[in-house]
């Protein structure tokens, strides 16, 4: 069958018409270009020099995929994300023929097995944990292993509504972040954690103050079982949050107490806590209006504060204590955050955790305030060190983010997640199926629970709160390793005048 001549012209025609177009098209470009003054390339090299836009974003895409080596890329190497992956898809996390992880830098955890480890039938489950021994509804928790705080704003609803679901599941809590309680919080069941940034979202009166009649609202939900003040965040110490515009959607304006539409960006500090005795009042305030734990996040950078706050709270007694600090990392992650900040402010969580436990432990306090930290870790190897250091608990965003689905595509805060976590585009979150996510949010909880566990048999122990500085060794720069009890002595204890008061006695 002969090919109609009608149709050949016609494919003709729209050939040329599109090269016309073309044509034009790039005639105009040209013009732009070698007219505009912004661009130095597009004025030299007009039409042509527009490709470099293209390729440089190309690049990270090809970067990720094809040249950057299994532990070369940050924030995160495709190798954790890849066990974070098959942890959350239940499928298979061994490996075979031997570890790609380079034993020789500094730096480089390594656990110290026992000759004789613990036997299956000698080990048992984490026990629980008290906090708030001393508040009128005290949270006990057996998990280890939790949700750290992901606002609903800068996380979509369906990612939210995966990780109650999840976290419920796998028996751990889940962190509202400072962005307040939604209904998608509360719709799976879990425990929650309620962070009061210092904007107060959620709980905050029309200019911004504490309101305690919106707090004992918040605090009326039985899920709510701990209270957080944020102070600092890992990615922006001294910033406070910021939720472009694009994400102030009417509903979330509506839980925040906030505009539509408009950019939210929060203080960069409580204004009415500016000393070690105002943070205790207004620890104390809260605690009294909810009734339950009530602590504290922030970011170390400069720390002769925390001599002044537990000196205050030995003056005051151990029940003025916050139940709880969380300590973020500077290796914290974000939606948005400045560069200068992200990149420069504050203290990675392996020098300022076992800063802050021993600080704690020389005021004779780490029992009585429990000890959460964060920031990058999200596989099994390094919450078992943030236990050995001193952590009651270890919290992760990121690591759940993967568990999701998150890619790593660095487009949080643009609306334009691929993977319907970070978006609010309907489109974009078609692809978060809700059911299937909360399953991989809870078989990451659960395999990060078991391998440290695992960990800790090896080291010789029952279960991974056991675990103690002297089973993890730190690679130092001459290439030997060094345990972590000796990197980290133990400090003298700080005598107070209630210690020579009972001396005396």
């Amino acid at each position: 069958m002969e090919f109609p001549y009608q149709v050949l012209t016609i494919l003709v025609e729209i050939f040329l018409s599109l090269l016309a177009f073309g044509l034009v098209a790039i005639v105009v470009m040209y013009i732009i270009d070698v007219r505009q003054t912004e661009h130095a390339v597009r004025r030299n090299y007009p039409v042509i020099g527009r490709f470099r836009y293209l390729f440089e974003h190309l690049g990270e895409f090809f970067r990720q995929y094809f040249f950057a080596m299994d532990r070369e890329e940050m924030p995160f190497n495709r190798s954790e994300r890849s066990w974070v992956y098959q942890a959350a898809k239940g499928e298979d996390t061994t490996v075979a023929f031997g570890s790609t992880r380079d034993l020789k830098p500094p730096g480089t955890l390594l656990f110290v097995n026992c000759a004789y480890p613990t036997l299956e039938r000698d080990a048992v489950e984490s026990g629980p944990i008290t906090f708030g021994p001393y508040c009128r509804q005290p949270y006990e928790t057996a998990s280890f292993f939790n949700v750290s705080g992901m606002s609903y704003g800068a996380i979509s609803s369906p990612a939210i509504r995966a990780l109650s679901r999840g976290a419920k599941k796998a028996g751990c809590w889940m962190n509202t972040g400072e962005g307040a309680l939604s209904p998608y919080h509360l719709e799976g069941g879990a425990d929650i954690v309620f962070q009061i940034g210092t904007a107060k979202y959620g709980v905050r009166d029309q200019a911004g103050n504490l309101s305690d009649d919106r707090l004992r609202e918040v605090a009326a939900h039985e899920q709510v079982r701990m209270i957080e003040i944020k102070l600092s965040q890992g990615a922006k110490p001294g910033k406070g949050g910021i939720l472009p515009g694009g994400k102030v959607t009417e509903e979330i304006a509506k839980i925040r107490f906030i505009a539509v539409g408009q950019d939210s960006i929060s203080p960069n500090r409580h204004p009415d806590v500016n000393n070690a005795g105002e943070l205790l009042d207004f620890v104390h305030r809260v605690r009294e209006v909810t009734g339950k734990p009530t602590g504290f996040k922030c970011v170390i950078g400069a720390y002769g504060w925390l001599d002044d706050l537990c000196q205050e709270i030995l003056k005051r007694g151990i029940e003025s204590a916050p139940d709880f600090i969380t300590i973020d990392s500077a290796e914290g992650g974000t939606g948005a955050a400045p560069m200068s900040l992200i990149d420069y402010m504050g203290l990675p969580v392996r020098e300022s955790l076992p800063l802050v436990a021993d600080t704690l432990t020389r005021y004779n306090l780490k029992s009585r305030i429990r000890l959460i930290t964060s920031g990058k870790l999200i596989t099994p190897g390094q919450v078992a060190w943030a236990l050995c250091v001193g952590a009651d608990a270890v919290v992760s965003a990121r690591g759940f983010m993967f568990s999701l689905g998150c890619i790593q595509a660095m487009q949080c805060n643009r609306n334009t997640c691929p993977t319907g976590i970070t978006t609010h585009d309907p489109d974009l979150q078609r692809g978060l199926v809700v059911a299937d996510k909360a399953e991989r949010v809870y078989r990451y909880a659960k395999m990060v629970q078991k391998e440290v566990g695992i960990i800790a048999h090896s080291c010789g122990v029952t279960e991974p709160r056991r675990l103690q500085r002297m089973h993890c060794r730190v690679v130092q720069s001459n290439g030997l390793s060094m345990p972590l009890d000796e990197l980290f002595p133990p400090l003298p204890a700080v005598s107070t005048q209630r210690d020579t008061a009972l001396a005396g006695s």
